[in-house]
């Protein structure tokens, strides 16, 4: 437990400072354009990471929005409850994982529709051969061709907008004081850490889909919608009061504004 703890304040020492929230975005843009310049201009060896079958793909980035879900949701509840002890304002809070559902499933489905509708099937990954019976790409896929059209990367997305969403609502933590003695603080400390490993784990995709995947303009559209889906949410609707809230924080709802306008 003592080693648990240890990480638990390395983490609320780097994440949850509100300098890390005002500067994660722009980080992550930076790297987003740094990464795709160096695959343009001088691409890496292939590397375990480059294989989209590497564990940390299959077994998180593939389910990133499960993961953030399953640790979000009993944070936020003991957090929210352990500092207002009302239930209501406790859902209301967790109804922000509705909303982040919500924004993912559209997204997915927008660059799903947008790959379809941009793209053909071809005999080759060479774009030889247009095969102009297929007409989808599942359908392309089945008779061993290959479907190209204007892919969106759902990882920049995705990955964007859980790493930030998760800084979040870590905020919270400043307020949240618990000695070793609370029945709650065994199960917030190692949801502090979880919640921190994944963060680190979501950002150093990022970067590796920067470096190995897809074309700029799709790395920036994606990135664009990860950043449009957390400052919508965090940067605007949930500063009113008709919404799901921001995480209880003693600073008024004018500084954190004010933060974000910095």
């Amino acid at each position: 437990m003592e080693h648990l703890e240890r990480c638990a304040w390395f983490l609320r020492g780097t994440l949850v400072r509100a300098t890390v929230r005002r500067h994660l975005p722009w980080a992550l843009v930076a790297a987003m354009l740094a990464g795709s310049v160096v695959k343009e201009l001088s691409p890496l060896p292939e590397s375990y990471l480059s294989n989209k079958r590497n564990v940390l793909n299959v077994y998180f980035v593939k389910l990133a929005w499960a993961w953030t879900v399953c640790l979000l949701l009993p944070f936020i509840a003991l957090t929210n409850y352990h500092l207002t002890g009302k239930t209501s304002l406790v859902l209301r809070r967790l109804s922000t994982l509705l909303v982040g559902t919500a924004i993912w499933y559209i997204c997915t489905a927008l660059f799903s529709n947008i790959e379809h509708y941009t793209g053909s099937c071809y005999q080759s990954p060479a774009l030889e051969g247009i095969r102009q019976e297929h007409r989808s790409k599942q359908q392309c896929h089945r008779e061993g061709g290959f479907w190209h059209g204007f892919d969106i990367s759902g990882h920049s997305f995705l990955l964007t907008f859980c790493a930030l969403m998760i800084v979040e609502e870590m905020a919270v933590l400043h307020e949240v004081k618990t000695d070793r003695g609370h029945h709650l603080h065994a199960a917030i400390t190692t949801l502090v850490v979880a919640l921190g490993f994944l963060t680190f784990i979501w950002v150093w995709m990022f970067l590796c889909t920067a470096v190995y995947f897809h074309d700029l303009t799709q790395k920036v559209f994606g990135t664009m919608f990860g950043l449009l889906g957390w400052y919508g949410t965090y940067g605007y609707w949930y500063l009113k009061s008709f919404s799901p809230g921001l995480p209880p924080q003693s600073c008024s709802v004018t500084l954190k504004r004010d933060t974000y306008k910095k």
